[in-house]
């Protein structure tokens, strides 16, 4: 037998499996590509912003009088080391800036948290570093999106297919609105970084609604994750809406980023045209083909503190949609009849402060006329529009209620591509149980019962340690003939 270990709350959950279990964990398992050195950085930034793709420098773009507005993801993805992605293009960007003409004064930094719990404090010294923070927080040019202030968005009418788009006041009222983002594999449409920033970060609850939403996320072309989905189309057309309607496009300086938040490339430019560009680098580290086998049992296990925040692991709504993003990334390698087994400590934390409206969606689940997440969809706009909730993602940093319905949404992926999922170590499991899953106290007996009722007696099983540790990727099989091709070149699996 091998032995393992898997995240379990605070701590770590042990399993013995058989001998023949695979093992894959991001940036190890297979190396990813070379970063760039820690001296190399400047010289590689500079080099980025003097050679935008696909449109003029900031020095070309600005001079003395314009007004800027940097957007900036929150603290879900993207590393805070002293040489992040962040931190370091900003640096490098306001020198350009400044040798244009552009003051200080005219500087602004939106944190696009778009429905996520807006940025305190705390947070805003993280993503930026002491010397941007103390520079800029004191004077008010730092503030976290809030897209219920209605005083500060701009209703920007419909795309051509018939979504609404709204974006936030500061942005379309500068000259240069600057989109600073990652790219990484995100299991909600393909990488994220480019026009998809824009089209979740700096709107409202009724634009994202167009897309996070059961309609689009469980299409057949969303499953296994990739840049070809109706999801992925929409964010840029609403994107493009957003550049059509300033008159002018967004200044981009994208990162890709390896398994510990390390840039491995710079692009700056039109997004546009840069996305795909970007994406050709990104491949190398996020669609890894690697699996020689499908497997019928995927291992991992679940922290109670990750991406989201603290509660993740153990909230009903937030663990479903956890599990899900896995299926997202792992479906090309999954066979037909596969089951999960995840250790999560399942107490009945719902962090009440930062999802105060998810206890509320759960126990509606656990009524008549409930019986799968999707059921609840119908509830969305009654969520989004309860004031007090809104109250508390305006003035209290939870997340906006309609979150939750993204969440719920993806939830019901991981029941629709699975034959079942075991919830190990539960402390309440009751809570597991409501969700449609199994229990069981070990791995070892999840893993028995399993082969009773699904998988057969003698499984491929693949063990995925520090699943929620490491920026994910989306695995793959190692022959590439056996994925189909999106429009973009990518592989993405079967997905019908």
């Amino acid at each position: 037998m091998k032995h393992f270990e898997f995240e379990y709350g605070f701590g770590t959950l042990g399993a013995d499996l058989p001998d023949d279990t695979d093992e894959f964990i991001p940036g190890i398992t297979v190396k990813d590509p070379d970063y760039i050195p820690e001296d190399k950085l400047e010289e590689a930034y500079k080099e980025s912003l003097a050679n935008p793709i696909g449109m003029p420098t900031l020095t070309e773009l600005a001079h003395k009088g314009s007004t800027v507005t940097f957007i900036v993801p929150d603290r879900v993805k993207g590393g805070e080391q002293a040489t992040s992605h962040r931190k370091l293009s900003i640096k490098y960007m306001l020198e350009e800036l400044y040798a244009a003409g552009v003051e200080s004064k005219d500087v602004m930094f939106i944190i696009s948290n778009g429905l996520h719990r807006r940025s305190k404090e705390s947070d805003a010294r993280a993503i930026f570093g002491d010397e941007i923070f103390n520079k800029f927080w004191h004077t008010g040019q730092i503030i976290s999106h809030d897209s219920e202030d209605k005083d500060h968005m701009v209703d920007l009418g419909y795309t051509k297919r018939g979504d609404p788009v709204a974006i936030s006041k500061y942005v379309y009222d500068c000259d240069i609105p600057i989109l600073i983002g990652h790219v990484q594999g995100n299991p909600y449409g393909g990488y994220s970084g480019g026009y998809k920033h824009s089209a979740t970060g700096i709107t409202n609850w009724r634009c994202i609604g167009s897309h996070h939403v059961p309609s689009v996320m469980h299409r057949p072309d969303f499953t296994p994750v990739n840049n070809g989905s109706l999801m992925r189309h929409k964010f840029d057309e609403i994107s493009m809406h957003m550049e059509e309607k300033m008159g002018h496009p967004f200044f981009c300086c994208d990162a890709v980023l390896d398994s510990v938040s390390r840039q491995i490339a710079i692009f700056s430019g039109y997004a546009k045209i840069m996305m795909p560009e970007s994406w050709k680098v990104a491949d190398k580290r996020t669609y890894v083909h690697w699996a020689e086998k499908k497997y019928d049992v995927l291992v991992f296990g679940m922290p109670q503190n990750f991406h989201y925040g603290e509660g993740m692991g153990t909230n009903p709504i937030m663990f479903m949609q956890a599990l899900s993003a896995q299926v997202l990334r792992f479906k090309r390698v999954m066979s037909d009849k596969c089951v999960i087994l995840c250790s999560s400590t399942c107490n009945g934390y719902f962090h009440d402060e930062l999802w105060p409206y998810l206890r509320e969606l759960y126990e509606m689940f656990q009524t008549d006329n409930m019986n799968i997440l999707p059921d609840l969809n119908r509830y969305g706009e009654y969520f989004a529009t309860n004031e007090e909730y809104i109250r508390k993602y305006r003035f209290c940093n939870a997340f906006h209620p309609f979150h939750g319905f993204s969440m719920m949404s993806c939830g019901h992926i991981a029941e629709m591509n699975t034959s079942a999922i075991y919830m190990i170590g539960a402390q309440e499991p009751g809570y597991a149980r409501s969700m449609g899953l199994k229990t069981r106290a070990t791995f070892e007996e999840a893993l028995e019962d399993a082969k009773k009722k699904f998988v057969g007696t003698n499984p491929n099983i693949l063990a995925l340690p520090l699943t929620f540790k490491r920026s994910a990727v989306h695995l793959c099989m190692k022959d590439p003939s056996l994925d189909e091709m999106d429009e973009y070149g990518h592989h993405i699996g079967d997905n019908r």
